[in-house]
C-alpha cells in the first residue's frame, strides 16, 4: 500500500521538459556560425586525408616511418569526421 502511494505521488509530480527555443533574432546568426563550422570540418577532413596520402607516397622509399605516419592517421580523420557528422545526432540523443 505504502509503495503504491509513493509511485502515485511521483506520477503527480511531472519535471516541465520544454522544447528547444532560440532566443529571439538569434536563430540566423547561429545557423551561420554553425554552417561555417561544418565547412571548417570538410576543408580539414580533405585536408587531412590529402597530407595523410602525400606522407604515405613521400615516405614509399627509405622512409617507411613517415610512411606508417601516414596511414596510421587515416582513421584519426576518418573519426573526426564521423564525429562532426553525428555530433547534432548525438547531442539530440542526450536532450531527449
Amino acid at each position: 500500500m505504502l509503495v503504491s502511494a509513493g509511485a502515485d505521488m511521483l506520477a503527480a509530480v511531472a519535471v516541465p521538459n520544454p522544447a528547444p527555443i532560440a532566443p529571439p533574432g538569434l536563430d540566423k546568426p547561429i545557423t551561420t556560425i554553425l554552417g561555417w563550422g561544418k565547412w571548417g570540418v570538410i576543408v580539414a577532413g580533405v585536408a587531412g586525408l590529402l597530407i595523410c596520402g602525400a606522407q604515405m607516397a613521400i615516405g614509399r622509399k627509405n622512409r617507411s616511418s613517415f610512411a606508417a605516419d601516414g596511414a596510421s592517421g587515416i582513421p584519426w580523420v576518418l573519426g573526426g569526421l564521423s564525429l562532426a557528422a553525428t555530433a547534432s545526432g548525438i547531442v539530440g540523443m542526450f536532450l531527449r
